[in-house]
């Protein structure tokens, strides 16, 4: 299958249309994610109130620098800025984990955070010794190393790198040190470049080979001691939400965090894998397959692979993202605002062009941990993120996603006709079967890690060859009539459904009904039609609404979940309007305690582009809380007046996708008391095809044409109320959120999830705690009934 970008579209080719004024309200929905490192400049609670603002939706915690102390008190500050902003931020560990450092000593200073000496002044030529010997002391010729096997791994002629913590292009602590000699334990290295080292110096070994992996790995753990301790610490005080876990290599690191994890008891933290090494992106289908959101290390990733390779390891990175609806976020874009409060223009560029590549989110690191203007710099993403949004080309994604899984389902089609058009050995029927086999004995994997469980990334050699795994020929080769390139489409198959992503469900069973044949009719083509459907009926439905949303030019999208996959799934389809995510707290029995389940769901979709979580009171009446879900967001002027939105819903065992419509106040639902405006329900076990069409449509032809064409989508002219609307809309919000709610059964009004949390389950009290005044980013609050 050949990998398309996502390209961008004008509604004009004037250009005043395109310099003309941007919305530039802090505070205005953004559908890319904003994820910002806390430390000496943002640790207080005036600070962290104006980044939520400002557009701050994940905190980051980096226990490679700072005392737990330290990050304890700033997130106790962020605690106090969420209550008084009512606004959820989830809470990112990034770990130390496999990190190389020069040992120095440094100071604690007033604010808590550690400082070192003055700084080290280096000049090109200069001979500096790299020691692994315990009894050393840092000087400014001799830096001893924190790993003590370092001398083991470099060779004469290899590339040293070391730089300051979080190090920007902006700064001078940028030092290449060439292996001169190594004689013991001492390593004798020469100054490329002057530089001015000071700070946390960190040491990274460069990749000696040009596009194989030849360098000699550390055998660091992937979690310190240090990492584990303070995890168990802060995660004993607070509600932590991801873990990022730093230097992954492969799927097992992914396991091996997790266990972890568990072994806390730390069950709803989820792991994201930070890519920062040629090996990791060697091994990149295997760590995506495990992990549950990507982090690329750009800053690393820069110095391991060639220049001219980054841009295109980016959006390889981002698109098998896409592919699968799993969240990536990039790092290292507004180096020049750790010093500035304006980027560059070619900043400001590489930001646009990365939304419009499909990446979740943008990680800020010392522009607001160090940075003098954390705020300005939040403020400044969000503006350029949001433009870039609004010619996001969403009907080519849309397209996009459909075209990838009507050529996987080919695939599959293909595989049931070669087995009885070809002769075809034990592993490939095997394969086709959806059986276990050893794929290693059969596919070529050169130069992939013995770890590593799919093909290199296409294009990551010198001249661009693209490997039989570089999931690009799909067509090619499942047309070919030889064996070989067919066990390789198999192979594609088998490594995407093998994420656990789309459609891993219904393709597994699919694969399993070749040999099964189907409703007595043998193995034969025309029963496998039927019976492979590639998408589960949950993303079905998904694709149906934002398809639906499009057609209607709606103003929003809302997705009842339990679990935040359905959510993730319409999110997958990168709709132009918000997507609403309603999390109804729930009381969970884990067999030793009651607790209140739901902020951890609403947090861990703040990572997810478009999604915007928003916590319900748990009870009386479900309708009620939709439409008092609708109201408010028509108050924070996410839904125009007359403005249409689609709902997705499961109702008792049916899923349900409708339309709403606003009267022209904009302050009540038009119908509300009688049923929805249009409404179209799908039983559980009810699924039309790949396309994600309804069942039972009136036209399915026409259905069929809407997934095929450009124009799926539509632009809602009136997504955002400005002036005298808006305040009417306020007003007549605090009017009705003081009127009582009807008590009806709440138990008509389900998540869509494919599996909700575990454990016995009661409606909460209206009393509890979890009020609708805590939600997320960008709505302000419900007021309490």
């Amino acid at each position: 299958m050949v990998v398309k970008s996502k390209q961008h579209f004008f509604r004009s080719l004037d250009l005043n249309s395109v310099i003309q004024q941007a919305d530039s309200r802090d505070g205005a929905f953004t559908g890319t994610k904003l994820v910002c490192s806390l430390g000496p400049s943002s640790h207080t609670v005036p600070v962290l109130e104006a980044m939520l603002n400002a557009g701050m939706v994940a905190a980051r915690i980096d226990l490679t620098w700072g005392g737990p102390e330290f990050h304890i008190r700033t997130l106790e500050a962020l605690g106090t800025a969420m209550k008084r902003t009512k606004k959820l931020c989830a809470i990112i560990l990034d770990t130390l984990g496999r990190e190389m450092m020069v040992r120095r000593p440094c100071a604690i200073g007033e604010d808590g955070w550690p400082t070192h000496p003055e700084p080290m002044e280096i000049v090109a030529g200069q001979i500096i010794t790299l020691t692994t010997r315990d009894d050393a002391e840092s000087t400014t010729d001799v830096w001893p190393m924190t790993y003590p096997h370092l001398h083991t791994l470099v060779e004469v002629g290899d590339t040293i790198y070391i730089g300051r913590y979080l190090v920007t292009g902006s700064d001078q602590a940028s030092l290449y040190l060439e292996v001169q000699e190594v004689v013991g334990q001492d390593i004798i290295c020469q100054a490329q470049n002057g530089a001015v080292m000071d700070g946390l110096m960190t040491v990274y070994h460069m990749e000696r080979s040009a596009d194989s992996l030849s360098n000699l790995q550390n055998n660091l753990p992937l979690l310190s001691d240090y990492d584990k301790q303070t995890i168990a610490l802060i995660s004993s005080q607070f509600e932590v939400d991801f873990i990022n876990v730093a230097y992954t290599r492969t799927r097992e690191d992914v396991h091996e965090a997790r266990l972890f994890l568990d072994s806390l008891g730390m069950l709803n933290t989820k792991v994201l894998a930070k890519i920062e090494t040629r090996q990791a992106l060697l091994n990149f289908r295997g760590i995506l397959a495990t992990a549950d959101g990507i982090v690329l290390s750009r800053g690393h990733m820069g110095l391991d692979v060639a220049p001219e390779k980054m841009a295109l390891v980016q959006k390889h990175v981002v698109s098998n993202c896409n592919l699968l609806g799993k969240p990536v976020l990039i790092t290292r874009v507004m180096d020049s605002m750790v010093s500035n409060p304006r980027p560059t223009r070619a900043e400001a560029t590489d930001i646009a062009n990365a939304v419009l590549d499909g990446v979740d989110g943008i990680l800020l690191g010392a522009e607001t941990l160090r940075g003098p203007y954390p705020v300005e710099a939040v403020s400044t993403v969000a503006h350029i993120c949001r433009c870039a949004e609004d010619v996001f080309d969403h009907t080519s994604h849309y397209d996009y996603l459909m075209t990838a899984a009507a050529e996987m389902e080919a695939v599959v089609q293909a595989a049931a006709e070669a087995r009885s058009d070809v002769g075809m050995s034990k592993p490939h029927v095997a394969f086709a079967l959806g059986q276990d086999f050893d794929a290693e004995d059969h596919i070529g994997s050169d130069n992939v890690s013995p770890n590593d469980s799919s093909n290199d990334l296409a294009g990551l050699g010198p001249t661009g060859r693209k490997g039989a795994g570089s999931f690009t020929n799909l067509r090619g080769m499942m047309h070919s009539g030889s064996l070989a390139s067919l066990q390789a489409a198999y192979q594609e198959v088998h490594n995407f459904t093998a994420f656990g992503g789309a459609g891993n469900k219904s393709m597994g069973a699919g694969l399993s009904a070749l040999g099964r044949g189907t409703s007595g009719g043998g193995a034969g083509r025309g029963g496998m039609k039927e019976q492979l459907p590639f998408m589960s009926v949950l993303e079905s439905l998904a694709s149906t609404a934002v398809r639906v949303a499009g057609k209607v030019q709606a103003d929003l999208i809302v997705v009842y979940t339990a679990t935040g996959r359905t959510a993730q799934l319409v999110a997958k389809y990168r709709p132009p309007m918000p997507i609403l995510t309603l999390v109804v707290p729930r009381l969970i029995n884990d067999g030793v305690r009651w607790r209140l389940e739901g902020t951890s769901i609403a947090r861990s979709c703040q990572l997810t582009r478009g999604l915007l979580p928003m916590l319900a009171t748990p009870g009386p009446n479900g309708d009620a809380v939709l439409e008092a879900a609708i109201i408010q967001a028509a108050a924070a002027g996410l839904v125009a007046p007359r403005g249409h939105v689609v709902v997705l819903q499961q109702i008792h065992d049916d899923f349900c996708v409708k339309v709403l419509t606003l009267d022209a106040t904009g302050t009540h639902i038009v119908g509300s008391r009688s049923g929805p405006a249009v409404a179209a329900q799908m039983p559980r076990k009810t699924q039309k095809s790949s396309s994600g069409a309804l069942a039972g449509s009136d036209d399915e032809a026409d259905e069929s044409e809407m997934t095929r064409s450009s124009g799926s989508f539509g632009v809602s002219p009136s997504i955002v109320i400005r002036g005298d609307a808006a305040k009417r809309v306020s007003a007549e919000v605090q009017r009705r959120a003081r009127a009582p709610m009807l008590k009806t059964d709440s138990a008509n009004m389900d998540s869509c999830d494919e599996s909700a949390p575990t454990g016995s389950s009661k409606p909460g009290s209206p009393d509890t705690p979890m009020k609708r005044g805590s939600v997320d980013q960008q709505l302000p609050s419900l007021a309490e009934a």
